[in-house]
């Protein structure tokens, strides 16, 4: 067997698993397990005189770092093969460092996606190190650390204790912040709708008509201004005053980007944007397909690009063709235009294989892998698809002056719609009710006059999909940060989820306060928008990384020396959020505090009243044993189990979690079992018919002593061996640190 001479190392092990596939024996595929440097965690690792940062090795690494110099030592050629952007040209530029590679031994290679004709290319044509590239990154690195570790102790002193700022996610704080404050601010203003049914005079069929204006649109603001339409039309004959036929193209959505990906998966899967990213990260680096073996599924999933490569477009319009028909192609490669500003590095996310349609390859993914795979080759077969075509009608009713409209579409031909249609954030346009065959002059009586008041609604709250459109169309952070700031500032509790919406918290609002009021430039969102460009020049080479380091910071500096002065001596206090628990002691709704190990409920009369509690969240159902309330409670290890609320006195306490379904044949909670995913309930009642046994219930169950004696004698033997293996090194440990201390004691006596 011919020995590798070639070191290719990437960062994750399914990484190396599907590239070692496509490389030959010359090849040794490594990963290295993300970053092997860093900043220190202890310290700033930052000098503010030079901005010179100082790198140590990650802890805890010491030993994938070993076996890396080992294989590099060996190795003619050194293949860095990070992902193809500012984090992974970082992490190879720190391997080199680490490595001690000599000039000429490491070379970088990237893939845009991982298929085997990519692979090869890529290791053929290898580059340098791009070092405007990990300038950009150890610039924004440099950046949120400063930021992180002198704001930081700032929040401590003056809120609480443990909190961190940073520079990207403060602002997206501030978003949350500022659309709470813009409801509370709103002033919902009234207006009326008024329809009518008309019935057509002499031909059969009825229409609804929705009241329009006079000459031109008219919104009507009060209920008098209603009655008067009323009476002016109470008994009148209406007059289809126009008819309007047309045919309306809609085109596909482009392929995804980082941004629409997200907002996507939110609105379709219900998946948080770090959820997302991290399975598009598993659907890239290789998947294990039965029948094909290990494949990158789609490109590169961190760009901003619409770029697509004419070989992808040709593969999908050959794909349509066949499987659609020629009258669903779009008749020529969809090309989309980029956006201005965006990096044009990579393609837009697709499958890198469109012919491995999602059913093909369901039985070799996960639920999570199946359902983004198939919303990302679902997208992009349909971008290339032709447009879906509808007919449209719209007809105007007048009576005394009053015009009334009736609209209705209906779908003429499929096209893309036939693969995917885009999901929302607002609702969708009514398409109208199907409308009789009218024509002008034609007559009509109203059989019915509706009128309803209506309030304007203020704008809703965030979700997770819509702060990332609106962080992406506000230039707030880059494709490969946003999942990480919107779950930062959830984890941060800065924000919480209010039934699936983003709210701030009362701490959440305190800090973007005090952000806002004495750190105006890193709270602003055009600042960090600017900063990002300049981020982005230094990536071009235009700007010095360390020179634009110490512009922020002299300004930072001063802003952090001015609210230091103006809060001297003070603390702000973070309003207690009040429940609807009540204090059993003095009648008052509890609030909830923040202790040395975490949340509890605290009554709001100490020092008067001292009663507390611990937080509990009640589940549906009820409890088998005796029909009181279910809590979810959490043991001394942090993992959670549901118990009845008379605790000892009843004594129930499982691990599978309760629903809100009752058995359909003894009437209690159905429950299901623990962990991610949707579970079929099950019912535990033993006198009951649909009980089913915990060993059925999908949970893994270690072997007990009578399964093991019926394991094949081999089994016994492998087992004994690793028992006597487990007992040897035991043994030579102990006799190594025995030997240790005889050494040190000789050493001390001599002297």
């Amino acid at each position: 067997m011919a020995k590798a001479n070639n070191l290719v190392i990437v960062e994750s092990p399914s990484k190396a698993k599907t590239i070692g596939k496509y490389l030959g024996p010359d090849y040794t595929v490594k990963a290295s397990m993300g970053h092997l440097r860093d900043l220190p965690k202890s310290t700033m690792g930052v000098n503010l005189d030079s901005f010179d940062p100082e790198y140590v090795p990650v802890s805890g690494k010491e030993d994938v770092i070993n076996d890396l110099k080992k294989a590099a030592d060996k190795a003619q050629t050194v293949y860095l093969a990070t992902d193809p952007d500012r984090e992974g040209e970082a992490i190879s530029w720190h391997l080199q460092q680490l490595l001690e590679l000599p000039e000429g031994k490491g070379k970088r290679v990237t893939f845009n996606e991982i298929t085997q004709k990519v692979v090869r290319d890529s290791i053929e044509h290898p580059r340098q190190i791009d070092y405007d590239l990990v300038d950009a990154q150890q610039a924004r690195r440099v950046l949120d650390r400063i930021v992180g570790y002198q704001l930081s102790p700032l929040l401590w002193k003056k809120v609480r204790r443990g909190l961190s700022a940073g520079r990207v996610q403060s602002v997206a704080t501030r978003l949350v912040v500022d659309r709470e404050n813009e409801i509370r601010a709103f002033q919902p203003k009234e207006y009326w709708s008024l329809d009518v049914m008309l019935n057509r005079i002499g031909k059969p069929g009825s229409f609804l008509a929705h009241y329009h204006g006079e000459t031109k649109k008219r919104e009507l603001e009060n209920e008098a201004q209603v009655q008067e339409i009323i009476d002016h039309i109470t008994g009148k004959e209406f007059t289809v005053k126009s008819v309007k036929r047309s045919e309306k193209k809609r085109s596909a959505a482009p392929p995804f980007t980082t941004s629409t990906l997200q907002q996507e998966a939110s609105r379709k899967l219900n998946m948080t944007p770090k959820r997302t990213m991290a399975i598009a990260q598993q659907l890239y680096e290789g998947v294990d397909v039965a029948g094909e073996g290990t494949l990158g599924l789609i490109t590169y999933m961190r760009t901003d690009s619409l770029r697509l490569s004419n070989e992808a477009m040709a593969d999908a319009a050959s794909f349509i063709r066949h499987r659609y028909g020629d009258a669903y192609y779009y008749g020529k490669p969809h090309v989309f235009k980029t956006k201005s500003g965006a990096q044009d590095a990579h393609e837009a996310i697709r499958p890198t294989h469109v012919e491995l349609d999602p059913e093909r390859i369901q039985g070799s993914l996960t639920r999570e892998q199946y359902r983004l795979y198939k919303l990302i080759w679902s997208r992009f077969l349909a971008s290339q698809m032709a447009n879906a075509v509808y007919d449209t009608v719209s007809i105007d009713t007048e009576c005394a002056g009053h015009i009334f409209r009736s609209s209705h579409q209906s779908m003429k031909f499929a096209g893309f719609i036939a693969v995917y249609e885009e999901g929302r954030d607002d609702e969708a346009e009514a398409v109208g009710s199907p409308l009789p065959d009218l024509q002008e002059g034609d007559k009509a009586l109203a059989s019915k006059i509706e009128k309803e008041q209506h309030f304007t609604q203020p704008p809703a709250r965030y979700t997770e999909a819509t702060l990332v459109k609106a962080m992406e169309e506000k230039g707030v952070g880059r494709p490969s940060t946003y999942a990480t700031i919107v779950s930062t500032i959830q984890d941060r509790e800065y924000v919480n989820k209010v039934e699936k919406r983003l709210a701030p918290t009362a701490l959440g609002e305190v800090v973007t306060g005090l952000m806002v009021e004495r750190f105006q430039d890193i709270i602003d969102v055009e600042f960090t928008a600017n900063m990002e460009q300049r981020l982005d020049a230094v990536e071009e080479g235009h700007q010095e990384w360390k020179a634009l380091i110490a512009e922020f910071y002299e300004e930072f500096h001063q802003e952090l020396t001015d609210a230091e002065a103006a809060l001297e001596g003070k603390r702000l206090k973070v309003p207690d959020e009040v429940t609807e628990e009540i204090c059993e002691l003095c009648g008052k709704n509890m609030v909830i505090k923040v202790g040395r190990f975490g949340k509890f409920l605290a009554c709001p009369g100490w020092p008067e009243c001292t009663n507390t509690k611990p937080i509990v969240e009640k589940m549906p159902g009820r409890c088998p044993k005796c029909g009181s309330t279910i809590l979810k409670r959490k043991s001394k290890r942090g993992f959670a189990y549901y118990a009845c609320e008379r605790g000892a006195e009843c004594g129930f306490m499982s691990w599978d979690v309760p629903t809100a379904q009752d058995c359909e044949v003894c009437g209690q909670t159905l429950f299901k079992k623990s962990g991610r995913g949707r579970m079929k309930p099950f019912c535990i009642n033993e006198s009951c018919s649909h009980f089913l046994p915990e060993d059925k219930r999908g949970y893994y169950k270690k072997k007990t002593e009578e399964t093991s004696e019926e394991a094949p004698a081999e089994e016994k033997k492998s087992a004994a061996r690793k028992t006597a293996a487990k007992k040897t090194t035991a043994k030579k440990t102990a006799e190594k640190k025995t030997e240790k201390k005889t050494t040190r004691k000789k050493g001390e006596a001599k002297k």
